[in-house]
């Protein structure tokens, strides 16, 4: 396999007002430590996972320079029905604070993501994008990041399938994985009722690459778990307006994946720290599923956090702020010392 980089651009966009940098964390008198001021510095690479090709995103407070400490990496790996940048960097009109990639560059890092193969900008093939390829688009993706940035490891944050992808990774490549959060994640799939109704079309699955993904079915994500108070309306129109873009079917290789294959990922393959974040009302897992999980991890550096009023999509909900409060403070762990 081939990998091989091209900025497509580089461009500056005005930082968010006074009312981000204070309000970061989720509340009027939260002010991170880390918090920086400036304007934010974007740019766009692309890499080749043999003859496809990957489209990556960046983006940090200021542009690189000459001499300069290296930031924190922090790689942000979509899910299943949405591409990078609604995942990761979502404007949403007369709100503030939805994209992950303004609130993690505020707070120092080197903010990176991109669109897996079959999603966003990123070549579609006759594949199915599934969590192995998902793991070798991570594989492209990352000689260019530690190119651009001087870091050999990073942070990962995965959510849903994006957090298996992340976990297959860190299993597969742990020399890139410096502290990984799995989000929405889920391990077996054990009396999941997201699994389970998504199961009965399995066999679509099998047969089908892609499957629909219109905006009754981007407004479905926000309610299915049976707790749309959790979620902005606002957020879903958001999210389907940037998709839709790139057209009404999306790849069914983690859907496949996730309702006949579990577990995909072996955790005490894991050999990093690792955060878990789960909503109390997310129907892909079930919090003994995920405790399982949990408890087989090797590094004792290791965290499970139950959000509340929370369902599957924790970035998009109204109490995102307690995720980013709670990792942010793994993230930035003081190292532990050997006994």
């Amino acid at each position: 396999m081939t990998s091989a980089t091209s900025i497509a651009r580089r461009d500056m966009i005005l930082a968010a007002g006074a009312g981000l940098a204070t309000g970061l964390l989720g509340g009027a008198n939260a002010q991170p430590a880390a918090a920086q001021s400036g304007e934010f510095w974007t740019a766009e690479y692309t890499a080749k996972k043999g003859e496809v090709s990957l489209q990556i995103y960046r983006k940090r407070v200021g542009a690189p320079a000459a001499g300069e400490p290296a930031k924190p990496v922090l790689f942000l790996v979509h899910g299943s029905s949405n591409a990078a940048l609604s995942s990761y960097d979502l404007t949403v009109p007369g709100k503030s604070d939805y994209s992950m990639m303004n609130v993690y560059a505020r707070l120092g890092y080197d903010v990176w993501t991109m669109d897996h193969e079959g999603y966003g900008k990123s070549s579609r093939t006759s594949g199915n994008s599934d969590i192995a390829s998902g793991v070798e688009d991570l594989k492209a993706a990352a000689p260019v990041v530690a190119r651009e940035t001087g870091r050999s490891k990073f942070h990962f944050y995965g959510t849903s399938s994006g957090g298996i992808r992340a976990a297959a990774y860190a299993q597969a490549q742990p020399d890139r994985v410096d502290r990984l959060v799995l989000a929405a994640f889920t391990y077996k799939g054990e009396n999941a009722p997201t699994l389970q109704q998504r199961a009965k079309q399995l066999e679509y699955y099998k047969t089908h690459n892609t499957r629909l993904r219109d905006r009754a079915m981007i407004r479905s994500i926000f309610t299915r778990d049976g707790l749309p108070s959790a979620y902005d309306p606002s957020v879903a129109e958001a999210l389907a307006d940037v998709e839709l873009k790139f057209g009404d079917q999306v790849p069914t290789g983690t859907y496949l994946d996730m309702t006949s294959k579990l577990p995909l990922v072996d955790p005490t393959k894991v050999l990093c720290p690792v955060l878990m974040l789960r909503g109390d009302h997310d129907g892909i897992s079930t919090n003994e599923d995920l405790l399982d999980f949990y408890r087989q991890l090797p590094n004792g550096d290791r965290q499970f956090v139950i959000l509340p009023n929370v369902a599957h999509s924790i970035g998009y909900s109204n109490n995102r702020h307690m995720a980013n409060h709670v990792m942010q403070a793994f993230l930035t762990m003081p190292p532990q010392v050997a006994s």
